[in-house]
């Protein structure tokens, strides 16, 4: 009867989930107990049960269909309409699609509408309010501000230092985007520090690693275990590996996501893998998907500052090859 009577009140835990998703206690405004587990996942409000936690990989599969098809039909969208203003032949429009001036507005067009649709879809999806739902919990960044910022930079600097010593692509596709205007290098950092991160953190560390958490969690409760005293139950290793393996799984498709600006080298991959890596413990640690994007777009403007220093602003963008 104890077990029913808990399926008959899904409000009241799904509201006691979500204050225990808080790296802060509502009503004090203290830092969360050590004592608290690394993710707290959300629960969803019409859950029978707690084993219905969001996202779920079903949640992230939706959110990249949904970030394809937008940016493939508002991309060639908007293509067309340049191309009908401007036109040209067909040699030409290649050319047209490869210029930043017009290809950095319009992947900032295709992510804003991506970014609308994704909030007003999941908002109705879990019933809860988005932002609260993939932890975005901005006041963490407020409250540790000066360490995610040097995390952010010292990232940077260690990429510019590993690109000196690892090998690396002689004509990485990034870099001739860069070269092709000054304009579109000043358009690719504005976005390169804005939008770009912003959108990455929501599909890597707002939906997969928690979507992959929460599902390892649950095989885990699913999976049958021996009967043992609680006093002697010993920590299951299984769950000891679920946030690794985790943070590995999500961190692969965002260093592949990558690969083609740097032409599919080993070194630039695994370079991007491992600041992905930190970003995930970034996410965990405080429990704050606003603090990965800060870091992401602080380790982001580093770079852009030292391709501005090397080029003069921009202005001989030819110096980049060097």
């Amino acid at each position: 009867m104890d077990n029913l009577d808990d399926l008959e009140r899904p409000p009241v835990l799904g509201i006691a989930s979500i204050l225990e998703a808080q790296p802060q206690h509502a009503s004090t405004n203290e830092p969360a107990s050590a004592d608290e587990t690394l993710y707290s996942p959300v629960i969803s409000q019409h859950a029978p049960n707690l084993e219905r936690e969001v996202p779920t990989l079903s949640n992230t599969f939706i959110f990249f269909a949904l970030a394809i098809g937008v940016t493939l039909i508002v991309g060639l969208l908007i293509l067309a309409i340049a191309a009908f203003f401007a036109p040209h032949d067909s040699a030409d429009i290649r050319s047209l699609a490869l210029d930043t001036r017009l290809a950095v507005p319009s992947q900032a067009i295709e992510y804003l509408i991506l970014l609308a649709l994704t909030v007003l879809l999941f908002r109705s999806i879990w019933q809860r309010p988005f932002w609260q739902t993939v932890h975005w919990n901005s006041i963490a960044v407020a409250k540790r501000w000066f360490p995610l910022l040097v995390a952010g930079i010292a990232l940077g600097l260690i990429n510019g230092a590993a690109s000196n010593v690892l090998p690396m692509p002689k004509e990485a596709p990034i870099l001739n985007d860069l070269m092709r205007s000054t304009a579109g290098a000043w358009l690719m950092f504005l976005f390169g520090t804005t939008l770009a991160p912003l959108l990455e953190e929501i599909a890597f560390r707002g939906f997969l690693l928690p979507s992959l958490i929460n599902f390892f969690n649950w095989r885990t409760r699913r999976a049958p275990m021996p009967v043992m005293p609680l006093s002697t139950t010993p920590p299951s290793p299984v769950s000891a590996l679920i946030v690794p393996a985790s943070v590995l799984l999500a961190s692969a498709p965002f260093a592949i996501l990558h690969g083609e600006q740097v032409s599919w080298a080993w070194a630039p991959i695994a370079l991007i893998g491992f600041i992905s890596v930190v970003l995930c413990v970034v996410r965990l640690w405080t429990r704050s998907l606003a603090a990965s994007t800060f870091v992401h777009g602080v380790y982001n403007f580093t770079l852009f500052v030292g391709m501005a220093i090397a080029s003069d602003g921009f202005r001989h963008l030819d110096k980049l090859n060097n």
